[in-house]
């Protein structure tokens, strides 16, 4: 059965896409920690992420780094925080949390719900900061 991830993938379930290539993709996660939260995923369905080859494992980090670069220049923060956590969804991904504090990334707190508009206009705030 496909993930939900892999159901965004192939356009079965809307997402609020930062960016993608052939390999990978990132969108907004729609339950954050913080607003500006970032999932980065392989398209291919890998259950965990050290299943995946060291190339795209390589490749998948490199793309996450290029939209880390963006999110930081669209959200007000210190650092982006990387998080790999693997047990919500069986497919690989990457947490990209803007921080100012370690809280912020802090996954028992609880999530924020932001309205549909909130989201669209953080996605564009950080897709319109790609060099």
């Amino acid at each position: 059965m496909p993930s939900i991830f892999t159901k965004i993938v192939n356009g079965e379930i809307p997402c609020y896409k930062i960016s993608e290539n052939e390999k990978f993709m990132a969108f907004l996660d729609v339950f954050p920690l913080v607003y500006g939260h970032i999932l980065v995923i392989p398209k291919k369905e890998v259950d965990y992420i050290f299943d995946m080859t060291d190339t795209d494992l390589a490749e998948m980090m490199l793309f996450a780094k290029l939209v880390a670069e963006a999110q930081k220049a669209a959200v007000q923060c210190k650092r982006i925080g990387i998080a790999v956590i693997g047990l919500e969804v069986p497919h690989a991904h990457i947490h990209l949390v803007p921080m100012n504090t370690v809280n912020d990334i802090n996954f028992t707190q609880p999530k924020l719900k932001p309205s549909q508009n909130e989201l669209s206009s953080m996605a564009e705030k950080i897709r319109s900061k790609f060099k």
